[in-house]
């Protein structure tokens, strides 16, 4: 049964770091897009990064342009997101996801584009 599972997630001061993890099990990702999105209650889920599949493209939302950096390591089927100079807006549910899907028209923005998730990691920023 393939599974992604994030971890890393917890409280942190504004302007701090932390270092997003998803394993993934029951299969390999490596020719799989994979991306993070995260989300708050009441709102939709939001794009944060996403990278391809042999991991020389990656893609940002505009608002964690230059603080985060998504990387993979397909010899352990491994994503990560390294977050730094984190703010208050940063807090949220982050879920890592991969797709099989590589048309990158634009598609890539949106959850509908991902065929699997995770169950979500907290992250909470405080100031």
């Amino acid at each position: 049964q393939a599974q992604l599972v994030e971890s890393g997630g917890g409280l942190v001061q504004a302007g701090g770091s932390l270092r997003l993890s998803c394993a993934a099990s029951g299969r390999t990702f490596s020719n799989y897009a994979m991306g993070w999105f995260r989300q708050v209650p009441g709102n939709e889920r939001d794009f944060v990064a996403n990278i391809n599949w042999s991991g020389g493209r990656t893609y940002y939302a505009d608002s964690v342009k230059g603080r985060f950096t998504i990387s993979r390591d397909d010899a352990k089927n491994t994503l990560y997101l390294q977050m730094n100079s984190l703010k208050p807006e940063d807090t949220a549910v982050y879920y890592c996801a991969a797709s099989t899907n590589g048309d990158y028209s634009g598609s890539y923005l949106h959850a509908p584009w991902y065929n699997y998730w995770g169950q979500g990691t907290q992250v909470t920023v405080s100031s």
